[in-house]
């Protein structure tokens, strides 16, 4: 869309120029068809007669049927109408009677010849074309419909992913201002760098993310940051992993955090002497893949229950908006014994979402005992 101080420009529908080329060539090319299929020299005269008419039908798509017609003023839409066509015929026979001051052959003559029946061919090529302006109007006003609900529904999502992001920001610092107040209190020689990293991830938040999508690299730097301040806060196995070319690759802010904070407060809130978590980031075949495994004491109806927190659920959402026709979570509980289950389990669903939803993102939460693991595939887009 184009604007002109700063008011928006329309460009025409495909349709719509369709229906205006129909309007503009019709006429002349049935009459060139069948009254003047040998006699080419006439069919420029037909075009330049028929091209000097398509203003009053543009005028009557644009504005008579507009105005009236398409709100349902019916009578003044008739009158119009009416009026116009009783125009166009007089406009015509000027016309006709222009060219008949030309040498003609007599068949042509006849043709531009004023009589009962040139009014009635004239009259029903009028209604013709007029229900064919009307057919204009009729598809500029869907179109127009069609793109301003897509317009309010592309603000809509907008609002909604900024409204998320400022929920998780919030969410984010809280947790680490927690982890530095933690440090303090034990008077820990890592409290200046854990404020280093966190004054890195607060340019992160200020300016770094405030597009739509973002350079996958910076979001590794942003979640190896976090990742330094929950080890220096914590004794933990903890291991971040990046495969693949990242360079190309784009990405919506905070699209990861979620999941990996879920699985630092579910692998540190526990009774573990070595609690493990361990995250993949996976660039392949077109596809971000995202791993977290950590380890957990929590039984599998409360795991299940910890999926549903805030920081799962407002990622989860953010999900169903930048993916909104393919979102699948599946949540497969096992003991620990039916670890060869759960894969075959697995296998089979992610085959099925493959097949359903080739090109999309997938989310699956696997639960087992003294185990919780999120994986997320998503569609790449390249820089």
């Amino acid at each position: 869309m184009e604007f002109d101080n700063d008011r928006a420009i329309k460009r025409a529908y495909k349709i719509e120029l369709f229906y205006i080329a129909l309007l503009i060539l019709i006429n002349p090319l049935v009459n060139c068809l069948t009254f003047f299929l040998f006699d080419a020299g006439i069919w420029f005269v037909l075009f330049l007669v028929n091209l000097a008419v398509f203003p009053a039908y543009s005028l009557y798509s644009r504005f008579i049927v507009t105005k009236f017609l398409l709100q349902k003023k019916y009578s003044f839409f008739i009158p119009a109408t009416l009026v116009l066509s009783t125009l166009l015929v007089l406009f015509l026979w000027a016309l006709y009677s222009l060219v008949l001051k030309f040498p003609l052959p007599v068949h042509e003559r006849v043709y531009f010849t004023f009589s009962y029946a040139t009014i009635i061919r004239e009259l029903l090529w009028i209604v013709i074309n007029m229900s064919l302006a009307v057919a204009i109007s009729f598809a500029k006003e869907a179109l127009d419909e069609k793109e301003m609900v897509f317009t309010l529904q592309k603000d809509a999502t907008f609002y909604k992913l900024r409204y998320l992001r400022a929920q998780l920001n919030p969410h984010f610092l809280f947790n680490t201002l927690n982890s530095i107040y933690s440090l303090s209190l034990q008077k820990s020689d890592k409290t200046p760098e854990v404020v280093v990293r966190l004054s890195d991830i607060m340019r992160y938040l200020i300016y770094e993310c405030n597009e739509d999508r973002i350079q996958l690299n910076k979001e590794i730097d942003f979640i190896r940051n976090y990742i330094e301040i929950e080890k220096m806060r914590y004794k933990a196995d903890v291991r971040f992993t990046v495969e693949g070319d990242t360079d190309s690759v784009m990405i919506e802010p905070f699209l990861f955090i979620s999941f990996i904070e879920n699985g630092f407060k579910h692998a540190l809130d526990n009774s573990f002497t070595e609690p493990f978590i361990y995250i993949t980031l996976k660039v392949v075949a077109g596809q971000v893949i995202l791993n977290v495994i950590n380890s957990s004491n929590a039984n599998l109806e409360t795991q299940a229950k910890r999926i549903n927190g805030k920081g799962m659920s407002n990622s989860k959402t953010l999900l169903e908006l930048l993916y909104p026709d393919s979102y699948a979570l599946n949540i497969i509980q096992t003991e620990k014994d039916a670890g060869r289950e759960t894969v075959l389990r697995m296998h089979n669903a992610k085959e099925r979402l493959e097949n359903l939803y080739p090109d999309a993102y997938t989310l699956d939460v696997i639960l087992k005992n003294n185990t919780f693991t999120v994986s997320l595939i998503i569609k790449t887009k390249a820089a």
